[in-house]
């Protein structure tokens, strides 16, 4: 991804492998500023999944092959590495994939390389194959960080939307805030910014005032969890924006690598859904704004049925929720995917 620091643009990864230790950009501190989270064994790499130094599915899935791979160059139990990276986020498929690609490959440091590389790819194939769904001025939805940020290079959601900006397209994009953790205002609208990419942060509830005024064309959004009839799991907020979408008559994608797809389960309501500390919701930047007296309840994410998606935007093409026995053909023949 594209990075402006001290003026000097770069090129960063989300997560890399470099002198016997998984580097990963310190999502927690931005967009204040960029400093690298060095993981040096599995009880970092726990850390920094369990904590959101590392967050966006495919990229924890990232975090934990490379976390895998040097806890066996360490001479680590890797059973107990396995179960400690294991029980950190229960919501995120791509951390389940990656951890058997891992078993399967002797936890070998070329195959968490080639795993990543893959990942990378594959977002950027997604941002080539759906930038077909975006036209010239074209205004975008989005809700919480499916970027690089999430996803190691390019990301799911944001792939479309930076092919389409590569393009020249004139395009701008409305940036949902995504409380309690504001992944979209403190993520999102980084990532846009670095790329020079027009776009507005607006607060969650002000989704749908800009839908009944005809001035957003689609919806674009990551997924966790990806079911075999089409539900998905999205951080907290997604399914409001799907049936808004819905009755407003606005396009709703859903942009994901085949590693987001669990074709075990049939529905969402077999998705584990991952609650989070309250003070995530009673908190911002560590002031209280509810009472000493009040709790609160904090779902990281929720579920929406299938019937609210108009396609998903894979690296092998766009399939309608009805399709997916389509897709499920492909990735059993893609050797990478076929993760038994």
């Amino acid at each position: 991804m594209k990075v402006v620091i001290d003026g000097e643009v770069r090129t960063l990864k989300a997560v890399w492998y470099e002198d016997d230790e998984v580097k990963l950009i310190d999502q927690r501190k931005l967009p204040e500023k960029i400093e690298i989270f060095e993981a040096k064994n599995s009880d970092d790499i726990a850390y920094a999944i369990k904590n959101m130094v590392v967050r966006g599915a495919p990229a924890i899935g990232v975090t934990a092959a490379y976390g895998l791979a040097m806890a066996k160059k360490k001479g680590e139990n890797m059973d107990e590495a396995v179960r400690k990276i294991g029980s950190t986020r229960p919501t995120a498929y791509d951390l389940f994939k990656a951890i058997r690609y891992m078993q399967i490959n002797g936890f070998d440091m070329n195959s968490a390389r080639r795993y990543a590389m893959e990942i990378s790819g594959r977002s950027r194939k997604i941002g080539e194959i759906g930038n077909q769904l975006i036209g010239q001025n074209a205004r975008i939805l989005t809700h919480c960080n499916a970027g690089a940020l999430a996803v190691v290079d390019w990301g799911t959601a944001l792939s479309p939307i930076r092919m389409a900006h590569n393009d020249g397209k004139n395009i701008f994009v409305f940036v949902d805030e995504t409380r309690p953790r504001l992944q979209g205002a403190k993520l999102t609208a980084w990532e846009l910014a670095q790329e020079g990419v027009d776009h507005a942060i607006i607060a969650d509830n002000a989704a749908g005032f800009y839908m009944r005024r005809k001035e957003v064309d689609l919806v674009i959004v990551g997924a966790d969890r990806i079911a075999s009839n089409g539900d998905f799991a999205n951080k907290i907020g997604t399914y409001e924006k799907a049936v808004l979408a819905k009755v407003n008559g606005i396009p709703f994608y859903v942009a994901a690598p085949g590693s987001t797809f669990d074709f075990s389960i049939k529905s969402g309501d077999e998705i584990p859904i991952e609650e989070r500390d309250e003070s995530e919701v009673l908190e911002i930047n560590g002031t209280r704004i509810g009472p000493e007296e009040s709790h609160s309840k904090n779902p990281a994410f929720d579920v929406t049925p299938n019937e609210y998606v108009t396609g998903f935007i894979t690296e092998y093409g766009i399939f309608k929720p009805s399709e997916l026995n389509k897709l499920k053909e492909l990735m059993d023949k893609d050797l990478f995917m076929n993760i038994k």
